[in-house]
């Protein structure tokens, strides 16, 4: 019969019953504690250190002593001499169960603890990374062998169940580290195949980076990939922007500017180096140990990320170059990464539904499974995903800019001193707002602070607030009968004041109305094209990505019809699920492989060819809530030729 003890590890206070003589390291592992180790088990990497806490714990009801776990061994005690083992701590690999035992894991040694994020984006990722290190020590070779260095860390590797070779890269640094280092190396193995790098045998952890290339901003998350712990982010600005507002201007700048299109690749590019460069400043990580990039980005910006010229996307049929995922070695693309770094991205699904599209739907698919799930995140071009009875559809609607504020007379970007919610009162038509970054409502009546204008959800609001205020008809069409004060001459029409101050009020023109309309109908009759193409009558849930979706009312987003059918209750917000889905994909070589399986089983609507879609955009004009029109305005409405300005025909 075997003889167990109890082990509790500290701080975790994770425990388990471990047979006598079970080393630290497996107990550990069988525990749930995760414990960095590199060397098999070997005793090599002395990474593994861990604390015996001695004496008697009331808590745990536990006594132990020194002989609670095995004597040091003869490893422990060359890495004690070497002063790379501090004294009163042991190597989890070399030390054996032998009484009840509480294990402290010293913070540089506790994987789960070694690293908090600045700012904290909450994503979870499974732990599988595609590249892994493995501490070598190859035998001293001699002449009767005839050896060479490459074949015996190949066979070294196969200790770990490893079958790889190194690559040009990493057998110009083997030899020089193995005479420096006592015949040890890390080898750093990508995808279980290839060496890519060799590293000296010191502490050292291997990192990547997931990116989301938004057309407005970038933003950067760092992992530690020797835990999956997310490190440090950032978010900046898509240096393009000075090339065009939305996508298609950048399309239609570089269709006028011959050769134009590697200014804009560069200018991504340096932007997302300067990121990175901002990330290991802040973090103090060597350049050489982030060896992964993966990235999601619309097809425009994937395009121009990778140097492809993006013109045939800029018109019917919307021909992508390569829709499958992209591989390419980072030193191609000058984001200061070391010749050893990938850089890859997600597959595209066509048209203008992008890598950020299977990156969301990578960060939700598990959620999404046996549902109906309708899966937005709305931009210039809305991308639309739906899932249904085991099939998933997507396309893209042409929003135009209208939601991110530009086109909008008092639009801005989301920023602080933009108003970003708006309440009108249905009695006298005055309006109070809400700016960002301050949780104070203010209004006419009240000393007025910086006004930048109103951003996107702001926008959204407001419209709302005119319909349910009897303020715009359902066709879009003022109402200065019901409250006159706040209506002023406007050219040939009149436009509402909603923010009265000298010399520039902020207003909201009959154009203005317009282009929500335009984006509204567009992204209401994508969704309707996409429901009747799966069958679907309803939606358990309708996720919006994306930081526009993130500041949302979903009152509002139900109450303007903008999701046909969809309650508010229903409606939620999920964050950057895109860059999510790229972190994903990051961690774990499961994920990088699920996603691709399922992008070739996507169907793809196109709405461009659609017949209903026109028929769809038309029925989602109106305004819910807001009172009827005339009956001659009724004939005046909009023609099914007209298209959101800035967005795909």
């Amino acid at each position: 019969m075997s003889v167990t003890h109890k082990v509790v590890f500290t701080p975790s206070g994770l425990s388990l019953v471990a047979e006598q003589g079970q080393s630290v390291l497996d107990a550990a592992r069988e525990a749930g504690v995760e414990i960095a180790s590199i060397c098999g088990g070997r005793g090599l990497c002395r990474r593994c250190q861990v604390h015996l806490q001695t004496g008697n714990h009331a808590k745990f009801a536990m006594a132990v002593s020194d002989n609670s776990l095995s004597p040091s061994t003869t490893r422990e005690d060359e890495q004690r001499a070497r002063g790379h083992l501090p004294e009163g701590r042991r190597m989890a690999c070399q030390a054996r169960i032998m009484g009840d035992c509480v294990i402290d894991l010293p913070a540089d040694t506790d994987v789960a603890a070694m690293h908090i994020a600045k700012g904290g984006a909450g994503f979870t990722v499974r732990h599988d990374p595609p590249v892994r290190l493995y501490l070598c020590e190859l035998p001293i070779p001699n002449l009767d062998d005839n050896p060479d260095d490459a074949t015996a860390l190949a066979e070294a590797l196969t200790a770990f169940g490893i079958t790889a070779w190194p690559d040009l890269h990493a057998l110009t640094k083997l030899q020089p580290i193995l005479a420096r280092n006592e015949r040890r190396v890390i080898a750093v193995v990508r995808d279980g195949v290839a060496v890519v790098d060799i590293w000296p045998p010191s502490t050292a952890h291997i990192y990547g980076a997931a990116l989301d290339i938004g057309s407005t901003s970038l933003a950067l998350y760092l992992y530690d990939l020797s835990s999956g712990a997310l490190v440090y982010e950032a978010s900046a600005p898509n240096p393009q922007i000075r090339f065009g507002e939305d996508l298609m201007s950048r399309v239609s700048y570089i269709m006028m500017n011959k050769g134009s299109e590697t200014r804009l690749s560069e200018a991504v590019r340096e932007g997302v180096a300067t990121l990175i460069a901002g990330a290991l400043a802040a973090t103090g990580i060597a350049a050489e140990h982030v060896l992964e990039l993966v990235a999601v980005g619309n097809p425009i910006m994937h395009h121009l990320f990778f140097g492809i010229n993006p013109v045939e996307l800029g018109q019917a049929p919307f021909t992508l170059a390569v829709k499958d995922w992209v591989e390419a070695p980072a030193g191609s693309l000058g984001l200061g990464l070391p010749a050893a770094a990938r850089v890859q991205m997600l597959p595209l699904i066509g048209g203008h539904v992008g890598a950020d599209t299977t990156g969301a739907y990578l960060a939700h698919m598990d959620g999404m499974a046996g549902r109906s799930v309708l899966l937005v995140d709305i931009g210039t071009n809305a991308e639309i995903l739906l899932a249904h009875n085991g099939r998933v559809a997507a396309c893209s609607s042409p929003t135009g800019p209208a939601f991110e504020g530009a086109e909008i007379t008092a639009g801005v970007r989301a920023a602080p001193g933009a108003i970003a919610r708006v309440r009108i009162d249905p009695a006298n038509g005055n309006g109070r707002f809400q700016l960002i970054g301050d949780e104070a409502w203010y209004s006419d009546a009240a000393p007025l602070p910086t006004v930048s204008g109103i951003c996107g959800s702001g926008i959204l609001e407001v419209m709302a607030e005119l319909a349910s205020a009897g303020l715009i008809d359902a066709g879009g069409r003022f109402r200065a009968e019901a409250a006159p004060h706040r209506f002023v001459p406007d050219g040939q029409t009149i436009a509402y004041v909603l923010v009265e101050r000298s010399p520039n009020p902020i207003i909201i023109r009959q154009t203005d109305v317009r282009a929500v309309q335009l984006a509204k109908a567009a992204l209401a009759a994508g969704v309707k094209l996409l429901a009747n193409h799966l069958g679907c009558t309803a939606f358990d849930e309708v996720l919006l990505a994306g930081a526009f979706g993130t500041h949302l009312d979903p009152a509002y987003v139900a109450g303007i019809g903008i999701i046909p059918d969809a309650d508010a209750s229903i409606i939620r917000a999920v964050g950057n699920a895109a860059g999510q889905g790229a972190a994903m994909a990051l961690n774990s070589i499961a994920d990088k492989a699920r996603i691709i399986a399922a992008t070739a089983t996507l169907e793809k609507v196109e709405t461009a060819t659609e017949p209903r879609f026109q028929e769809y955009f038309v029925a989602a004009m109106s305004f819910p809530g807001a009172p009827d029109m005339p009956p001659a305005a009724r004939q005046r409405r909009r023609r099914p030729s007209e298209t959101p300005a800035g967005a795909q025909p």
